[in-house]
């Protein structure tokens, strides 16, 4: 065996020890979360406002600076985009049932929310819960994930279904073409297996968003406006599946085979602390705290950099990912079931030969 995957291997087995060995302190670790767990009315109140209030805000902006000149709308518009971000994390939270205390206002600003971005609330809570409670699980991937297949798959693999992963794992494709087309093209279709309520919820959107899209064509006209909104929801949509990328594929990230799956370790070791510098933990709803947000998604966003100081303080360890790092895990695209590692084409074939 080579020397290298023999040291990993061993790495491995200590982490396994170690995991064991530590279940009271992950125990209390998962209870220390539930006092970060409450709503705040006053905080949720003051988010829209910044958030979804800026966004219209800039939008009534970029009415008035279109008409002079686009080199002034443009700085408007690049801020349109960072806070769309932000909108669509007060969107995520309220389906994960954290960001009022009320459900009929969650569901209600969740609706308004996700018309901003384009996303149909109901078809997004049903399919993001399921990647919650299969997060990291080799055996239940494919619904709400980033395509990734283990060494062993890829080398099975058929020519055209490894070309559709390359193509799917390109860099570009993944944060400039694949954006677009989830949140324009497939949060259109309900999911084959949602209930009802679901599928009819999003066919409902897609008419909401039908008569959004035609007024703001006769506010702005039809080729400003579409220019302006594909421009927003490109670098917008763009930076969420980064952040959604970033937040579990990295090198030494968690998988496990469904027997040997553990929540709390899929969430600590499986879901990154994406530290980013202030600014743009704010544009991003603080989601860099991913780690704590798998624990515990009942956490509200603005809870979420507390929560991650108390437990970090009892010894939670998690994987730090910089902005430098991150963009260093754009090369990793294999799961490697022998070393347990995250890795690239060319590693995968160096393993092999």
């Amino acid at each position: 065996m080579n020397p290298a995957a023999s040291q990993m291997g061993s790495a491995v087995q200590r982490g396994r020890e170690m995991r064991e060995s530590s279940k009271a302190m992950l125990a209390a670790i998962k209870a220390e979360t539930l006092r970060f767990q409450q709503s705040h009315a006053g905080k949720a109140a003051w988010q829209l406002v910044n958030s979804l209030g800026a966004y219209v805000a800039l939008w009534v902006a970029m009415y008035f600076t279109v008409q002079v000149s686009w080199l002034l709308t443009l700085p408007f518009a690049l801020l349109a985009a960072g806070v769309l971000v932000r909108v669509f994390i007060i969107s995520h939270d309220c389906g994960h049932g954290s960001f009022l205390e009320s459900e009929r206002w969650r569901t209600f600003w969740g609706v308004i929310t996700g018309l901003a971005t384009f996303t149909s609330y109901h078809h997004w809570r049903g399919e993001h819960a399921v990647h919650h409670g299969t997060c990291s699980n080799l055996d239940r991937r494919g619904t709400g994930d980033v395509w990734t297949l283990t060494v062993a798959e890829y080398e099975a693999a058929s020519l055209p279904k490894k070309l559709g992963y390359r193509f799917i794992r390109n860099p570009f494709v993944l944060l400039f073409i694949a954006p677009l087309f989830l949140f324009l093209v497939l949060e259109r279709i309900p999911r084959k297996s949602a209930p009802r309520l679901e599928r009819v919820a999003t066919w409902w959107t897609n008419l909401a968003l039908a008569g959004m899209v035609t007024a703001m064509c006769a506010i702005f006209g039809v080729s400003t406006y579409v220019i302006l909104q594909l421009g927003i929801m490109s670098v917008a949509m763009g930076a969420g599946v980064w952040l959604f990328y970033v937040q579990h594929q990295f090198e030494d990230t968690y998988w496990a085979k469904n027997a040997d799956w553990d929540f709390v370790a899929a969430a600590l070791e499986g879901s990154s602390f994406y530290k980013l510098p202030k600014v743009l933990q704010w544009f991003s709803g603080n989601i860099g705290f991913h780690h704590v947000h798998h624990l515990a998604p009942r956490v509200p966003n603005y809870n979420l950099e507390r929560c991650h100081e108390a437990i970090a303080a009892m010894g939670a360890q998690v994987r730090e990912i910089t902005l430098w790092s991150g963009i260093k895990s754009l090369r990793l695209h294999l799961w490697d079931e022998t070393t347990n590692q995250l890795v690239s084409f060319r590693q995968a074939r160096a393993a092999m030969a």
